[in-house]
């Protein structure tokens, strides 16, 4: 009886020092703080003798020890601490990236949301390059972002906010921004064929440079817009507002073009298109 009345307090014993050992592994600081404890004992005992009989030689020893742990902190820690954050920051990138390619054609609101805030992300971490092609982004809000370079092909984003949004030199082949407002955007170089501006607020926005070949631009909003040297052969502006629209030095764009437009008052055209206007198409540029 004696003997399982021992075996018993032996085991409970052992398995509340277990506990125990568990719980201070579980705290780093903790931890931490015990095994320096025991680590200056052990050093401490071992070097009393120096300190007591010695101490004149052994204490620029120290002194040394000390400077080269500041060097060891400053650059061997520095760059360990620079190397971990830098690692842990492009693994963040790839998570956004990866989430953007998960729900890339997944056409709901859920998945618009994600993907925008992935976007907003990226653009915190100075990634502006982002693959965005057939991605569902109507009525979503990606005013003032920067999108500089991205691919955004064959992407809906009717009914979206892109309010001075930076959109230079990206490709933009048959992506939908019907209903959109784009007003002050930036479209310097950007290609953008066969897109469809439908209905679409673009009131100051930039074109400059961009391939807007075959381009719907029916009954938009393009007052003050600038596509100087623009590329717009077969570009539809039927019942397009071009108020004050520059298109000096656009090419491809013919009288035709701009015969259905809802009004061209203060537009500016290369000289021989700008007598043709006036000759053939006085009510619209008269107020």
């Amino acid at each position: 009886m004696g003997f399982f009345r021992k075996r018993f307090t032996w085991k409970k014993l052992n398995s509340s020092l277990s506990s125990r050992i568990n719980n201070i592994i579980e705290k780093p600081l903790l931890t931490s703080l015990i095994v320096l404890i025991a680590v200056t004992l052990i050093v401490g005992g071992f070097s009393s003798e120096y300190y007591i009989n010695n101490f004149d030689m052994f204490w620029p020893q120290i002194l040394a020890e000390a400077h080269g742990m500041i060097f060891d902190i400053a650059i061997i820690g520095i760059l360990l601490f620079w190397l971990n954050q830098n690692g842990e920051t492009r693994q963040r990138i790839r998570t956004y990236k990866d989430e953007i390619d998960d729900f890339r054609l997944l056409e709901s609101d859920e998945a618009a949301f994600r993907m925008v805030g992935n976007i907003k992300r990226l653009n915190r971490h100075k990634i502006f390059e982002i693959n965005l092609v057939n991605c569902f982004l109507p009525r979503t809000h990606l005013s003032y972002i920067n999108l500089k370079g991205s691919n955004l092909n064959s992407a809906n984003l009717s009914s979206a906010s892109l309010l001075e949004t930076n959109l230079e030199n990206t490709r933009l082949n048959q992506t939908n921004f019907e209903n959109a407002n784009l007003n002050q955007a930036n479209l310097k170089g950007a290609y953008a064929s066969g897109a469809n501006f439908k209905d679409a607020f673009l009131i100051k926005t930039q074109f400059e440079n961009a391939f807007l070949i075959k381009t719907n631009f029916t009954n938009a909003y393009l007052m003050e817009a600038n596509l100087q040297n623009s590329y717009l052969m077969g570009a539809d502006f039927e019942n397009a507002s071009l108020y004050k629209a520059d298109f000096r030095g656009a090419k491809g764009l013919t009288i035709e073009q701009l015969a259905k437009a809802k009004t061209l008052y203060l537009a500016k055209f290369d000289n021989d298109l700008q007598v043709q206007v006036k000759d053939m198409m006085p009510e619209l540029v008269e107020a």
